[in-house]
């Protein structure tokens, strides 16, 4: 089968203003939902700290935007966990309170510490998606209380430490479940919006659908195995239920899979009949699962008998949601269960040196901020935290987002205190500012990794500026002091990472492509549809991973690139490989065995 046209909208593509201005507007599947509960999360998070008067609103805040997540179950485990952490660092900080308290000394040495052992728990252990967050409120809660007087550390640290967690915590559980769907419906949703876009592919459709399909394409089935995890905790499904499920996602990405490199291949042929049967059959089973079903006993349509990657989709569409008969085979993958640390935590200096980074950042903004006597600047602690990155070329390529989603955010929120706030007469004119603005930064969030990081920039900035103390605020010093401080951060964290034993985006490469290779391999030696469809969304997800690699890589400076003599070649093979899973599939591969050694031969 002919390779695509390369597109400037495709996964591998540069990020040019105009596939960053469709990255921002596009409308993957749930994508508007998931950031209106999100907004509303926020806003309820900022509602009962007005009720409360928590301190410094803004960090609970940015915890809900941080932490909020797609279903209700993944919610309420993560607002449980985070009011179980909170009796940890309740714990934690009055203890170290105690040593601190005027020993100015021993403070900065704790906060060395902390920052030390909360990047490393970032880098190296399984907490790394709430390292850093817990590491922001615990050495801000500190540096806080170091501000107050002495007859107010005891409640300061209550508030800095209980309800910076416990209230995002607690509005995520109760208004997480009673708001979210449910995640065997997140799951039905995107099958659904999977196959609906599949039949469009066979209809024929503009290069922006194509690119479109190809960004929902590479997602693969994490975020549907994640669902489906999520599903078979909340106990309300039958396990045969989930299994069938379990394999309608495998499928749908291989099905997608095919129909793009059939909306390929008649973009390079003159155009052939459509295939009307397989459609209304995409878009019948399409309507089944978005009413949160699924379909069974599914009879194979009839396609034209030149279209190989049509009645591959016909043959897939008979299993679609049966379960591989043969669980048991000895050429699948032994699931390895890891424990709390990585396996090279104690042993790759990577991890301590990426400790040591983040350390040295936070505390060059701590000492910066303390030695001008500039309080107002403390966010570049919080910066330090959240902008942390553990390669070059991750730093470079998000440098951008950083510095526009701060300018956004901060631009906003001092246009809202000149133009909106003066006119604000009660809380609900301002929570309706706050859900607006939130909105905006969840929508951002919400979209491809390529562009999240801008949008919690963009709700950060704007919390940061307009909510002080507890509530709003209309002073212009604090919008200022707040956004300098941001802005000092992201420079200090970026000199700071790219100074002192840089790490290449580049060096990750090969051991990704052998990854990928080590699927194509599998694939091959499938002897099922199911398996074959299994390996073909896995498949999807390594090619996305060593793509985004390369263009980490391709990110960092030129002096850097210099040294890249294989990346061309990489970036070639991960190419060839999302095709090749699609060949194999409908069996138009030529010598799959050498195509899978040339694509791995750079990786050698």
């Amino acid at each position: 089968m002919a390779p695509p046209v390369p597109d400037p909208g495709m996964a591998d593509a540069p990020l040019t203003p105009p596939r960053l201005w469709r990255l921002v507007r596009d409308p993957t599947p749930g994508r508007l939902g998931h950031a209106l509960r999100m907004a509303a999360g926020c806003t309820t998070t900022v509602l009962v700290g007005e009720i409360w008067q928590v301190p410094d609103l803004a960090v609970p805040a940015l915890v809900t935007l941080a932490l909020w997540q797609k279903d209700r179950v993944t919610n309420a485990v993560a607002g449980v966990a985070v009011n179980l952490l909170i009796v940890i660092l309740l714990v934690l900080i009055y203890g170290l309170i105690a040593l601190t308290l005027d020993h100015p000394v021993a403070l900065v040495l704790v906060i060395t510490l902390l920052s030390f052992g909360f990047f490393f728990l970032g880098s190296a252990s399984k907490l790394k998606p709430v390292a850093y967050m817990l590491g922001l409120i615990v050495v801000y809660g500190l540096v806080a209380i170091d501000q107050a007087p002495i007859g107010e550390i005891v409640t300061r640290a209550l508030l800095y430490t209980d309800l910076f967690l416990a209230v995002p915590g607690a509005v995520m559980l109760v208004l997480g479940l009673l708001i979210c769907p449910s995640p065997r419906r997140v799951l039905t949703d995107d099958i659904a919006a999977r196959l609906r876009l599949s039949a469009a592919l066979l209809r024929g459709t503009d290069a922006e659908a194509r690119a479109h399909a190809t960004g929902l394409l590479r997602e693969g089935a994490t975020g549907m195995t994640k669902a489906l995890r999520m599903a078979g905790l909340e106990r309300l499904w039958r396990p045969a239920d989930l299994a069938c499920l379990r394999q309608a996602a495998d499928c749908a990405v291989a099905v997608l899979a095919l129909a793009d490199s059939e909306a390929a291949h008649q973009h390079d042929t003159r155009p052939q009949a459509l295939p009307q049967a397989l459609i209304n059959t995409l878009e019948e089973m399409a309507a089944i699962f978005a009413d949160g079903d699924y379909p069974t006993a599914i009879a194979a349509p009839t396609t034209p008998p030149d279209r190989p990657a049509c009645a591959a989709m016909a043959a897939l569409l008979a299993v679609f949601t049966t379960p591989d008969p043969t669980p048991g085979r000895q050429d699948a993958p032994a699931k390895k269960k890891g424990g709390f640390f990585a396996p090279d935590a104690f042993t790759n200096p990577v991890h301590v040196r990426f400790a040591v980074k983040g350390t040295a950042a936070v505390m060059t903004s701590y000492l910066l901020f303390r030695l001008i006597d500039w309080p107002g600047i403390h966010t570049c602690i919080i910066t330090c935290f959240i902008v942390a990155l553990p390669t070059m070329g991750e730093m470079i390529a998000k440098l951008t987002l950083r510095i526009s989603g701060a300018l956004i955010g901060g631009a906003i929120g001092i246009a809202a205190i000149i133009f909106v706030q003066p006119h604000l007469q009660d809380i609900t004119g301002f929570l309706v500012l706050v859900f607006a603005v939130s909105l905006l930064a969840a929508w951002v969030k919400t979209g491809d990794e390529r562009i999240a990081y801008a949008g919690l920039q963009i709700g950060l900035a704007f919390y940061l500026t307009d909510l002080k103390g507890y509530g709003p605020t209309s002073d212009m010093a604090t919008a200022r002091d707040r956004i300098v401080g941001i802005m000092l951060g992201n420079a200090i964290t970026y000199a700071m990472f790219t100074s002192f034993w840089p790490t290449s985006a580049y060096d990750g490469i090969a051991q990704r492509l052998h990854a990928v290779a080590a699927l194509l391999r599998r694939q091959r030696a499938a002897t099922t549809r199911q398996e074959q469809a299994a390996c073909v969304a896995a498949l999807q997800s390594a090619v996305s991973q060593g793509e985004r690699q390369v263009e980490y890589a391709l990110a960092e400076p030129i002096h850097i690139r210099a040294e890249m003599d294989r990346i061309t070649a990489f970036q070639t093979g991960f190419a060839d490989a999302g095709r090749l899973g699609a060949d194999m599939l409908d069996g138009t591969a030529v010598d799959p065995g050498a195509r899978i050694a040339a694509l791995e031969a750079p990786a050698s």
